[in-house]
């Protein structure tokens, strides 16, 4: 290409002008304005349903029965007019998308390897063996460990920061002018996400690619942009460089951003009080899964991969237990453990029971423990109505409640979580989960896991999800809770400043090990093992 034709670093590489969007009309983006240079790290801020999300869509036409207009222009063509055939080519390679629900955009029939190579070889026409040599390298790039081995798995058999890692290496396979990335850390633990961002930039060095990031970590954008852009129901109320925003912000709405800190407020027993009895008790609790040998032995029989080596703890009634640890700890294992989801060796018992094989036994146990998953689009059912998930807990535990009263208590309980007022409500129960932001779908599942009132809430990344200022919302509902009903948690997150404001008792998880546990002052405070100083420092 002639050098007097290649975009110069700090020039324009993408202009938005007066991006609108509409849905049957209405209007949820009004003139988007906007700019990203070569090689320049953009940050698009805002609460979930602010319209971040959807207007990066938009530049790739993704979004499904949307009225678009406005102009984008890319390297010199306009992405909203240019031809559809034209725009295929554009996508993944030279503008690239980090889509922020990694377990609903990977396809569960293929492996992850395959899923990568596929990228590659429709883009740059390699042969199969160097699409698979490249797939196993972008992997290691994003810091996946044994990456061969993690090219053969399926994405149901990753935990959820290695899914996101997968995306981030299929986003970079083809080395993009642009990569636009909705929220590309959520689902990893602080330690990666540093070596993430570390990526990101040391691709955008080498290659000269630009970013623009979707995210509501402030942190990550603190640490990471160059210029930020924050919205508010779906208009720019903010711009500018990234340490002038954060040191003057100028619009309220920013500043709410800025103050938004999650603050403890946890239940604290009484000095002389009765130890609290424990809710969830084990010993030596050891899960394993079944995996394929290599070779001539693979015929005849399968090796055991440990996810929990013999873990030992103990949640006390009204309190809260936060377990933290790197993606692949085995933090989301254990979870499901003491939810009788996977079997398990050694002693586990939930409310004094355990996990038995009378469905009706452990049915009443259920209705005593509830969940709520990391990955909220795709534990919501998408067939369903709000008010059939939200009250479908009901109809298992509480059949006996007419359809008025169960539709008085779903309404309870998306007020409960702050998804509905009086003046909407009819309408809110008639959508669907598509219809909502990914903050709004976790608010949705914490809202299906309260109806039935549960003595126990396992909570799995619960904030992920959420932008700061919900966030901060969502911990004090679920402090509020505990104390009002003397709830219990079992707390799954790599979030320091959650643990921090919510736990009582922590453990530190290191290859599915526990390598540290106590009271959260003291492991927070004064960690002993090396891991744990790790994880606090990189927070």
């Amino acid at each position: 290409m002639n050098a007097s034709l290649t975009p110069q670093k700090g020039a324009p590489l993408l202009e938005v002008t007066g991006l609108r969007v509409s849905f049957a009309g209405q209007e949820v983006v009004h003139g988007l304005d906007f700019s990203v240079a070569v090689g320049e790290k953009v940050a698009l801020v805002g609460e979930s349903g602010s319209g971040k999300t959807v207007s990066a869509l938009s530049l790739l036409r993704l979004v499904e029965n949307a009225k678009l207009s406005g102009q984008a222009m890319f390297d010199g063509r306009d992405l909203l007019s240019i031809p559809a055939s034209e725009l295929r080519e554009l996508r993944g390679k030279d503008i690239a998308m980090i889509f922020q629900e990694p377990m609903t955009a990977l396809n569960p029939l293929m492996s992850v390897g395959d899923q990568i190579a596929e990228v590659v070889r429709l883009k740059q026409a390699l042969t199969p063996v160097l699409c698979a040599q490249a797939a196993i390298k972008l992997l290691s790039d994003t810091g996946i460990t044994e990456p061969a081995q993690r090219a053969r798995a399926y994405p149901h058999q990753l935990s959820g920061g290695q899914r996101q890692r997968v995306m981030i290496a299929m986003a970079l396979a083809c080395r993009p002018k642009l990569l636009l990335a909705d929220e590309p850390t959520t689902a990893l633990d602080v330690s990666l996400r540093g070596q993430i961002l570390d990526l990101l930039a040391d691709l955008q060095h080498r290659h000269g690619m630009a970013v623009l990031l979707i995210t509501h970590d402030l942190h990550l954008v603190r640490r990471f942009a160059d210029r930020v852009v924050v919205m508010e129901q779906g208009q720019v109320v903010e711009q500018g460089a990234t340490q002038t925003v954060f040191a003057q912000p100028k619009h309220p709405y920013t500043q709410r951003l800025m103050a938004s800190r999650p603050e403890r407020d946890a239940w604290a027993q009484q000095p002389g009080g009765e130890p609290c009895a424990p809710v969830i008790s084990a010993q030596g609790l050891r899960v394993t899964y079944a995996v394929p040998l290599s070779g001539f032995r693979g015929w005849f029989r399968r090796g055991e991969f440990v996810a929990v080596h013999g873990a030992d703890f103990e949640l006390p009634s009204g309190q809260t237990l936060g377990v933290i640890g790197e993606s692949g700890s085995g933090k989301s294992t254990l979870a499901l453990a003491v939810l009788g989801l996977l079997p398990f060796q050694g002693q586990l018992r939930v409310m004094g029971s355990a996990w038995g094989v009378d469905v009706r036994r452990n049915l009443a146990l259920r209705r005593q423990v509830q969940v709520v998953f990391q990955d909220p689009f795709s534990s919501l059912s998408p067939r369903m109505t709000i008010e059939a998930i939200v009250g479908e807990g009901l109809g298992v535990h509480e059949p006996g409640l007419s359809a008025a009263e169960r539709r008085l208590l779903v309404i309870a309980a998306l007020k409960d979580v702050g998804l509905a007022d009086d003046s909407d409500v009819e309408a809110l129960l008639s959508r669907y989960p598509h219809e909502f932001s990914g903050g709004q779908r976790q608010r949705l599942a914490i809202a299906r896991a309260l109806i039935i009132s549960p003595k126990v809430l396992v909570l799995d990344e619960p904030t992920s999800a959420l932008d700061v200022t919900v966030q901060k919302q969502v911990l004090q509902l679920l402090q509020k809770l505990q104390r009002e009903r003397g709830l219990s948690y079992l707390l799954i997150t790599h979030d320091m400043a959650v643990i921090a404001a919510m736990a009582h008792h922590v453990l530190v998880m290191k290859n599915g090990q526990v390598v540290e546990s106590g009271a959260v002052d003291e492991v927070l405070g004064h960690p002993k093992q090396a891991y744990t100083q790790v994880l606090i420092r990189a927070a």
